[in-house]
């Protein structure tokens, strides 16, 4: 497959133009002109380079790719080690962040609702169809123990729990993956049960515990894993392409 056309293909699924990101999404590094073995990953991390160089890939599709928002414009150190690997192997990187956390099929929020079994699904800021943050509701009722436990076994992974002891139950849920912390003041203040996210601030613990709603920190990685994954599964099946998804541990 040409590269040109399955940028157009991506950006036609993902859609980066209807969202306001903190980087680039798409075609970030370019490389082969031809698609044809994809690793699929959180992150651009070196150990993810390293595994795509070893495995024979032309292309790179990450959640978290490069060019951030405020960040140094100086290509050295880490940055150059990364981009000059990508380039001496001929590797394309794609990037699509807040556009693969807000798909609503093969998206980081609704991979994890499917994971924790969360129903009608609809957006955390109402009226807003792009909203980064979700909420639904749980087909029964369920303990806050036993919804730790959940996301716990889901995600393989040990996950906090900040309690709401006044709720006894957890019927509705919002959650935003990765660093979706903030969006807790708004769960909160629509009477929501709990609340889901990777990762979790000092200020986060205040708010769950003064304004009564449960709070889940699950991972930023643990949370991310599934948008990649199922992003690739998809390329593979329509365009019948050599697609791998390589999870690079990290605990955090």
């Amino acid at each position: 497959m040409k590269r040109s056309d399955f940028e157009f293909a991506l950006n036609q699924l993902m859609k980066p133009e209807m969202i306001k990101d903190f980087c680039p999404n798409g075609l970030q590094i370019q490389g082969s002109d031809q698609v044809n073995k994809v690793v699929t990953g959180v992150t651009a991390s070196q150990a993810l380079i390293d595994q795509a160089i070893a495995m024979g890939a032309d292309t790179l599709l990450v959640h978290h790719g490069y060019f951030w928002k405020n960040e140094s414009y100086v290509i050295r150190g880490m940055k150059y080690n990364r981009i000059k690997a990508l380039l001496d192997n001929n590797i394309n990187l794609f990037a699509y962040h807040l556009p693969l956390d807000i798909h609503p099929e093969l998206g980081n929020n609704a991979q994890l609702a499917k994971l924790l079994s969360i129903a009608n699904i609809e957006p955390l800021e109402q009226g807003n169809p792009l909203s980064v943050s979700m909420r639904g509701t749980f087909e029964q009722a369920i303990s806050a123990n036993e919804l730790q436990q959940r996301i716990s076994s889901a995600l393989e992974r040990p996950c906090l729990h900040i309690d709401a002891p006044e709720k006894q139950t957890i019927k509705t849920v919002a959650w935003c993956t990765g660093g979706g912390q903030g969006y807790i003041d708004l769960a909160a203040e629509q009477g929501i049960d709990a609340f889901i996210s990777g990762e979790i601030s000092e200020q986060t613990t205040h708010t769950a515990r003064e304004m009564g709603i449960h709070y889940f920190a699950a991972g930023h990685h643990a949370t991310e894993r599934y948008g990649a994954k199922a992003l690739g599964e998809y390329i593979a099946k329509q365009y019948d392409l050599d697609v791998t998804f390589v999870d690079i541990d990290n605990p955090a």
